[in-house]
């Protein structure tokens, strides 16, 4: 079993425009609502790709509800362990510009936990650490959550023999990775918000040496960039997808986790993560990967032995 843990849930909510004019009012042509926040949208995937997956973390309320139905909606299966809290769960609004491709996405900040809560799912997440083989511990905080909180469940995994992916920002990022996650996924962006660095592979080895085993640094159209212990290489999708990139990350994510899983060399796992996130910029929403196209991209990403030094 792979284990999801989603602390700032949501229910997602895209808006398709045929053109966004700001400071005006806008026409909506289609609407859909998908359950959200990166680790659910990791769990969707792994599930698509044949894993069995738990996904935990909060959820409250209204909206909440309706979160938990569209889970159990899902054609592939994901097992929900999520802890139920007083508020309500945040919802995400994407507007995507049929025009250009564009999404422009809100963002809500998500209930408060209280410290009741808070120990609930510590003893929830402990328990399901006995059957994880993986742990995938995903975006932002709620409010009322220890800013170290992935430092804690990084430690607890690692306790139980349990490898951890860390896929976090700021100040969560900067003290999870003294608690020596096996992986970390941070984006360029956040690489270079942690470490001062915009050169990416300056940035990763920054980020590793702060405690991280190996990063994984999503490079957003020009694919990925790992540093490990064994090597350093980068994969590239052969072309520029054209579509939305709204979870692009998440499925990468869930690319690296069941490769480490499966036990596949880097180069494999790179390969895998960088064709679902290009195949899922094909997808209608994130959590979803166009199956055919990532057939296709497999065969397709080029992988590079970096010569740089660990």
């Amino acid at each position: 079993m792979i284990l999801t843990v989603t602390l700032n849930a949501a229910l997602d909510i895209t808006y398709r425009v045929p053109r966004l004019h700001p400071h005006t009012t806008n026409r909506v042509t289609e609407v859909s609502e998908r359950p959200g926040g990166k680790g659910l949208n990791v769990a969707r995937v792994l599930a698509a790709l044949g894993h069995r997956t738990v996904a935990t973390g909060f959820v409250g309320g209204g909206t909440g509800e309706a979160l938990r139905a569209l889970l159990a909606e899902t054609e592939t299966e994901v097992t929900d362990a999520l802890v139920p809290v007083g508020g309500a769960t945040r919802r995400t609004v994407a507007v995507v510009d049929a025009a250009t491709g564009d999404t422009t996405q809100l963002n809500e900040p998500g209930p408060v936990v209280s410290p009741a809560e808070w120990d609930t799912f510590l003893g929830t997440y402990r328990e399901l650490l006995a059957d994880a083989r993986a742990v995938a511990l995903c975006g932002s905080l709620p409010p009322g959550v220890p800013v170290d909180v992935y430092a804690r469940l990084t430690r607890a995994a690692r306790s139980a023999g349990v490898p951890v992916l860390l896929d976090t920002s700021g100040e969560p990022l900067r003290r999870g990775l003294a608690a020596r996650p096996d992986l970390a996924k941070p984006n360029a962006d956040e690489l270079a918000a942690l470490t001062g660095s915009t050169e990416p592979l300056r940035a990763a080895r920054d980020a590793r040496r702060r405690g991280a085993h190996a990063v994984a640094a999503s490079l957003g159209a020009d694919g990925m960039l790992a540093v490990t212990a064994d090597g350093v290489w980068q994969a590239a999708p052969p072309r520029r997808i054209a579509g939305n990139p709204t979870g692009a990350g998440d499925s990468a994510v869930a690319g690296l986790l069941s490769g480490l899983v499966e036990g596949l060399p880097w180069p494999d796992r790179l390969t895998r993560a960088v064709a679902l996130s290009a195949a899922s910029v094909r997808a209608p929403g994130a959590g979803e990967f166009d199956a055919a196209a990532y057939e296709e991209l497999l065969s397709r990403v080029v992988v590079t032995d970096h010569p740089a030094v660990v």
